[in-house]
């Protein structure tokens, strides 16, 4: 019994694999051909906004003198972009090296880089503020 369950597991990762090749595959075609330098790292975005994203950092990156990044520039433009685009509360956050843990909205995520530049993009739910609800000073 113990060599059935072993074999079923083997079968399973092979599937899994499977799946998630085609659906790299499937992703692949459906980028635009932008240059071999952009990496999606991790991503829960419509390929249509990911291509945005990628055509608008690509565009305000080769606006700017080489070796000299405007990390704060690339962030707020982009993330003004995508406020004024596809709604509200957007996040951008834009360098060589960070760490960070975000909460987003469902379809509202994409971390990539260009050359050693990396860019996170993520939106989150804004809701009104029940005025009522705070304390009164």
């Amino acid at each position: 019994m113990e060599g059935a369950e072993e074999e079923l597991e083997k079968r399973s990762k092979f599937l899994k694999s499977l799946i998630h090749k085609k659906k790299t595959d499937e992703q692949s075609e459906q980028h635009e051909h932008f240059n071999n330098n952009v990496r999606v790292k991790a991503c829960d975005m419509p390929v249509m906004l990911q291509n945005h994203a990628f055509r608008f950092a690509l565009d305000l990156l080769d606006s700017m003198p080489s070796k000299n990044l405007d990390s704060k520039r690339l962030a707020l433009t982009l993330k003004k972009e995508f406020d004024s685009t596809y709604g509200p509360a957007w996040h951008c956050i834009v360098g060589t090296s960070f760490g960070s843990y975000v909460t987003h909205s469902v379809g509202g995520f994409l971390y990539f880089s260009i050359d050693k530049v990396h860019i996170l993009l993520f939106k989150t739910a804004v809701e009104q503020l029940d005025h009522s609800k705070l304390p009164h000073v």
